[in-house]
């Protein structure tokens, strides 16, 4: 029984000298940051939409084009 309660004792002790007591404080800080664009159009429009918007452009001068070689044939 002494073995057990010494034991018992011994860790007990350990456990504690190992922990530590003190408190670690940690703090979190956020800070938010406005950003401003010149262009109001990049603001509502998202990538995609502005490279839709390319690709028919040039799709439209392509069909401008082609509807103007037929036009010649006449």
């Amino acid at each position: 029984m002494k073995k057990i309660v010494l034991s018992v004792a011994i860790i007990l002790l350990t456990a504690t000298a190992l922990t530590s007591c003190r408190e670690t404080e940690t703090k979190t800080i956020i800070k938010e940051v406005e950003t401003t664009t010149n262009d109001a159009a990049e603001e509502t429009e998202g990538m995609l939409e502005r490279a839709a918007k390319k690709v028919d452009e040039e799709v439209n001068k392509e069909i401008n084009e082609e509807i103007e070689k037929i036009g010649d044939d006449n």
